[in-house]
């Protein structure tokens, strides 16, 4: 049967996309979106997806390739934006979705939230702590600056630095603001502090990265990531002067010093060529008194000890006299001494008997001692021999033999029983002793180390060897 004839269109699915996305992209055409980021998510074909979204709607939206770069700025979660593009759509999934082409800040409440946030991470992080700031240099030879070639900044900093005390500049130009800043202005910070002492490119001893004053939006670039954490790895010590007194930008926390304007920052770091003179001057002038004080206190001490003194020659001339009559004297005691000695020997000698005399003596009473030893000697032994008679007459054989035998037999008893216990029968039976190489025998295999030297003593020798352990023993 023929199907009943109806009069409401019919379309395919490709022209209903195609009418959806024609309808989309005229009705909006180029629009500005407010909303916050969520979602972000860029893939390796250098696009970035993202979801814009606020109280009660949610928008997807995509960044191109190509249009990375002219953004404006890098897409975070959480950051409030307001994003201008076209709305189109998606036929393959039935969704639209906004095709961004710039993005900023919606309002400065957006940039202080993500300036807050990023601030509390690095602060986290260590980067802001005090311990981490340098001193200045005193005098530094060559000041750096990181700042626009073009502009009052650079000509004040060289102004104050020429009026106070006249240094080498090198400038380091970069975009202060705008698209790229951020890299120049990191990329310029790490380029001085990479420098080599003595190289053709003289290293700066002081650095200052300077801007004139601005919106929260035109200093931007001064609170992004990278710039932040160049100047907290800088080598060198570093001043920030970015925009007038009442700004503050997060490399304001991470520099060594902080200086409220760019004039400012040149006199923290050349000190005033007048005052140092005059600071000099007033020091020379301080020195030299009390160099002419120590000098007159010098002299009038040794103008004191002066009078104190007696008279040297004098004092000379009488040790000299001393000395000449001590000499004399000494040349007539040496003789004198001797003769003296000499006299005493004799009168000694004289006293003396005479050897002769002396070893006749010596011998009568030898020989008169000897004749009584000997008498004395033999009346001994006389009574001792009658003594051992008297005692061998009371004795008789039996007894002494009987005796003999006695001990003979308990003496040959205990031997057979030294013998039954004795180390040397056990090392005959198959037995070993182990002991250390000093001697000290080991009695338990836990007291032995792996790899500990032995000495096993067997029945007709000694042996030595290495321990090694194995699972429930130690065998050798």
């Amino acid at each position: 049967m023929d199907e009943p004839a109806s009069n409401i269109p019919e379309y395919s699915v490709t022209e209903i996309s195609g009418a959806v996305k024609r309808t989309l992209e005229t009705a909006f055409g180029r629009i500005r979106v407010r909303g916050e980021l969520t979602e972000v998510k860029r893939y390796p074909s250098g696009h970035i997806y993202f979801s814009l979204k606020d109280e009660a709607g949610k928008l997807s939206g995509v960044v191109w390739k190509f249009s990375v770069p002219r953004l404006g700025l890098v897409p975070e979660n959480g950051v409030e934006v307001i994003a201008q593009g076209k709305i189109s759509s998606y036929g393959e999934r039935s969704s639209y979705q906004l095709i961004v082409e710039r993005m900023e800040y919606a309002g400065a409440g957006a940039l202080l939230a993500r300036i807050e946030a990023l601030r509390l991470r690095l602060a986290g992080e260590g980067l802001f702590d005090a311990a981490r700031k340098r001193p200045l240099p005193m005098l530094p030879l060559v000041i750096g600056v990181v700042s626009s070639e073009r502009g009052a900044v650079i000509q004040d900093i060289r102004t104050t630095i020429t009026r106070r005390f006249p240094r080498r500049i090198i400038l380091w130009p970069v975009a202060v603001q705008g698209q790229g800043a951020a890299e120049q202005i990191a990329a310029a910070i790490d380029g001085f502090s990479a420098l080599k002492p003595g190289g053709p490119i003289p290293r700066p001893d002081v650095l200052i990265v300077a801007r004139g004053g601005g919106s929260l939006e035109d200093l931007m670039a001064f609170n992004e990531e990278i710039v932040v954490r160049a100047a907290a790895a800088c080598t060198i010590p570093l001043i920030s002067a970015v925009g007038h007194e009442t700004d503050t930008t997060l490399i304001d926390y991470a520099s060594d010093r902080r200086a409220p304007t760019p004039t400012a920052a040149a006199e923290l770091a050349i000190p005033p060529r007048a005052e140092l003179l005059a600071d000099l001057q007033q020091k020379a002038a301080r020195l030299s008194g009390s160099l002419n004080r120590l000098t007159q206190e010098s002299r009038l001490r040794l103008q004191r000890a002066e009078r104190g003194l007696p008279d040297l020659p004098s004092l000379v001339g009488t040790a000299r006299q001393r000395l000449d009559d001590r000499t004399a004297r000494l040349a007539m005691g040496l003789p004198n001494l001797v003769t003296i000695r000499r006299a005493a020997l004799v009168a000694i000698e004289r006293r003396l008997p005479h050897p002769g005399t002396l070893i006749a003596e010596r011998r009568s009473t030898l020989t008169l001692s000897a004749a009584t030893l000997r008498a004395a000697l033999r009346q001994s032994i006389a009574r001792h021999s009658q003594a051992g008679t008297r005692i061998m007459a009371r004795l008789t054989p039996a007894p002494i033999q009987s005796r003999l035998r006695e001990a003979t037999t308990r003496l040959e008893s205990l031997a057979a029983r030294l013998e039954s216990v004795s180390y040397q029968k056990t090392l005959e039976r198959g037995f070993a002793l182990v002991t250390t190489p000093s001697g000290t025998p080991l009695t338990t295999a836990a007291t032995v180390k792996p790899g500990a030297a032995l000495r096993l003593r067997f029945a007709d020798g000694t042996i030595a060897a290495t321990a090694e352990r194995t699972q429930g023993s130690l065998p050798l």
